[in-house]
């Protein structure tokens, strides 16, 4: 390490150690300890802090939708507004990628920040759900955004060996808000309102930014983007397309038979043409190796995602618990996530990609069949609780790795868009079962939300058939 002197700060020093160009545009420092070791700790807190906040947002809002919805007179809207940031953060993740790719990731993470505030107060003084669900667009075509900047700062900052314990960093930032989150945002909202579950977001936001810019400015040399990447006004209007459809499937049970399945079966033709662009070529045919990855990442999100929507509303309406105890039921399986994830970080090459994603998609199918019988058979919402846990296991020990395996096999020029693709096929499977779950559940009588966690069992077993495509062919490279 270069000592410091009267012209050399300290903290350029350590800059200057922390990372090295190699020939081909990655970067990657002297030598590598840990993502908390000096020549990463202020870069790797700062990362986690902005996950830690993100996910504090989200396991709240979770937690207390079912007040909105009711405060608002919007529980028909109630799938809709968990859609619709989604659908917005496929755009949002596009510009991103794009941007990313050409400027570095700086200009569009602070710019998704300072979304993500607007959204925040959108949403936190709405009085109706259509403003609401404006601020909640405006806040997922943000939050979705912010997370492609990190994963590039990650791929051209962080040595290929320590990827993997980045990501399971980020996992564990969501360890103390999905402990202390879900009730927490019950509490306030009982005690004051759910507008200051939004609007206290901000307050945090603030300082968090302080602390992470100077660490990521320090290395904004290192990671800067490729100037001859050109705008792709095309990909964001498939983008747009991609979005749009999206939310008509959502809205397509509000319409009478049979126009609900024939505007449903519109939507999605429009989606998989719409979405082939903004992804690697041969994902939506399970391609082996990269475009199976992203696909998965895809399948394995609406099988989650899908689920984790309907459980506080299950424990509200059925069970009869305050919005803390429902939201509670989320903190499992944020602790099994993160533990997971850790556990999969320290096997390293131990379990490769496809192993860990094989696991944890078979685990995931098991867990979700379980959630299902509670919901159908009225069992003891214990077990809906533990199976629940189990699935943020399975989670946590496989979404890592479509992260790790992305990056290894994508070029410097492409790590921005390959990224966003892998944001982009979470936020699409989330929506796309959440819109089918709703149309179904819409047309089959009686039965409330089993028709939901039915929907998500299939989507859970779709993953576990295709789990073995993530190996990639014997000849990939990173340019593949």
């Amino acid at each position: 390490m270069t000592e410091p002197t009267a012209e050399t700060p300290a903290n350029q020093t350590a800059a200057d150690e922390l990372v090295t160009a190699r020939p081909d545009g990655h970067v990657s420092p002297p030598h590598a300890t840990g993502v908390l070791s000096p020549p990463y700790r202020w870069l790797s807190i700062g990362m986690f802090s902005l996950i830690f906040l993100a996910a504090f947002e989200a396991m709240a809002v979770t937690t207390i939708m079912p007040l909105v919805a009711d405060d608002l007179d919007g529980e028909a809207l109630f799938a809709l507004a968990f859609a619709v940031p989604l659908a917005a953060g496929i755009i949002g993740m596009v510009i991103a990628g794009n941007w990313t790719d050409r400027a570095g990731p700086l200009p569009s993470l602070v710019t998704s920040a300072v979304l993500f505030v607007v959204g925040l107060v959108i949403a936190g003084t709405a009085t109706d759900m259509v403003v609401f669900i404006v601020g909640r667009f405006v806040h997922g075509l943000s939050g979705a955004a912010v997370i492609v900047p990190l994963y590039v700062i990650v791929a051209r900052v962080y040595p290929e060996q320590l990827r993997a314990r980045v990501f399971a960093g980020f996992a564990a930032a969501w360890v103390i808000p999905s402990i202390i989150g879900p009730a927490l945002a019950g509490v306030v909202a009982e005690a004051f309102s759910w507008h200051w579950v939004f609007l206290g977001v901000i307050g945090l936001l603030v300082p968090a930014a302080g602390m992470m810019l100077p660490p990521i400015l320090r290395v904004r040399d290192q990671v800067q983007g490729d100037g001859s990447v050109q705008w792709s006004l095309g990909r964001v209007g498939w983008a747009l397309l991609t979005a749009t459809a999206a939310l008509t499937l959502s809205l397509s049970k509000e319409f009478a038979e049979p126009w609900r399945w024939i505007i449903a079966v519109v939507s999605i033709v429009l989606v998989v043409v719409a979405v082939r662009p903004l992804m690697p070529s041969g994902t939506l045919r399970a391609t082996r190796g990269l475009p199976a990855t992203v696909l998965l990442r895809l399948i394995v999100a609406g099988a989650f995602f899908g689920s984790e929507i309907y459980l506080p509303y299950l424990f509200i309406e059925r069970y009869e618990f305050s919005p803390s105890l429902a939201g509670a039921v989320l903190t499992g399986a944020g602790v099994s996530w993160a533990v997971a994830s850790w556990l999969q970080g320290r096997l390293g090459d131990r379990v490769s990609n496809t192993q860990a994603v094989q696991i944890g998609a078979g685990t995931l199918a098991a867990a979700l069949i379980v959630v299902l019988a509670v919901a159908a058979f009225t069992l003891n919402p214990v077990i809906a609780f533990v199976a629940w846990t189990l699935a943020g296991a399975a989670m946590g020990f496989m979404y890592p790795r479509f992260s790790v395996a992305v990056l290894g096999l994508s070029a410097v020029s492409a790590q921005g868009f390959n990224s966003a693709a892998l944001s982009i096929g979470e936020s699409l499977g989330a929506a796309f079962a959440l819109a089918v779950t709703a149309l179904v559940a819409s047309t089959i009588a009686g039965g409330a939300f089993t028709a939901e966690f039915a929907v998500c069992v299939v989507i859970a077993f779709v993953a576990v058939v295709l789990a073995p495509r993530v190996r990639p062919p014997v000849e990939a490279s990173v340019d593949a």
